[in-house]
């Protein structure tokens, strides 16, 4: 019975080194072809989506002002000032989906085109907002939503700052250092990458 046993198992491994080795040497000469391996290497890219590459966190205190008139007149009865502390973050990537691959038959090379980087995210962490009176009484009535609103506005404009201090030109950077390294290890010896 244990020979038998020992048999069987001495078998199996016999019989799956021998399905490895016949995988391995393609004996009966099918080829990947170009158009085969481009597409293995665009759909594990792809799997990534939307590729953050950089994330940005901010924090920012804003003050803001409300006055209450006296309805049809220009008097006022009541100022509040609020000071408006927030963090927050944002994520710069390209959106991989509408990448084009290219390989060269024979080569070592490949070509790729990716969209350009774009804000992914900006989210402002609303836990952690304080807002703290520097001025006010008992006639002013400051809305909450006008905190949301300013906020909102205010994390627009670190957004437009941030692209125009070149967030998006490193986004693009780290995302072309990250796939050169990704295909480099794949065994692509020349990666090309356009931006468009």
């Amino acid at each position: 019975m244990k020979k038998l046993a020992a048999t069987l198992v001495l078998g199996l491994i016999i019989g799956a080194i021998g399905v490895f080795a016949f995988l391995q040497t393609n004996l009966f000469g099918f080829a990947e072809g170009n158009s085969s391996e481009t597409g293995l290497v665009h759909d594990r890219i792809v799997e990534l989506s939307e590729w953050t590459t950089l994330k940005y966190e901010y924090s920012y205190a804003i003050v803001s002002r409300d006055n209450n008139n006296i309805p049809f007149t220009d008097i006022n009865i009541a100022e509040t000032i609020k000071l408006i502390e927030y963090s927050g973050y944002l994520k710069a990537g390209s959106d991989l989906s509408e990448l084009e691959v290219t390989t060269d038959d024979g080569e070592e090379k490949i070509s790729l085109r990716i969209p350009k980087a774009k804000i992914l995210d900006n989210v402002v962490d609303t836990e952690k907002t304080t807002v703290e009176d520097i001025k006010g009484n008992i006639f002013s009535n400051y809305p909450t939503q006008k905190v949301f609103d300013e906020v909102n506005e205010n994390k627009e404009q670190i957004e437009e700052e941030k692209i125009d201090q070149g967030l998006l030109d490193e986004a693009d950077q780290r995302t072309e250092e990250l796939l050169t390294d990704f295909l480099n290890a794949q065994g692509y010896s020349e990666v090309v990458i356009e931006f468009y």
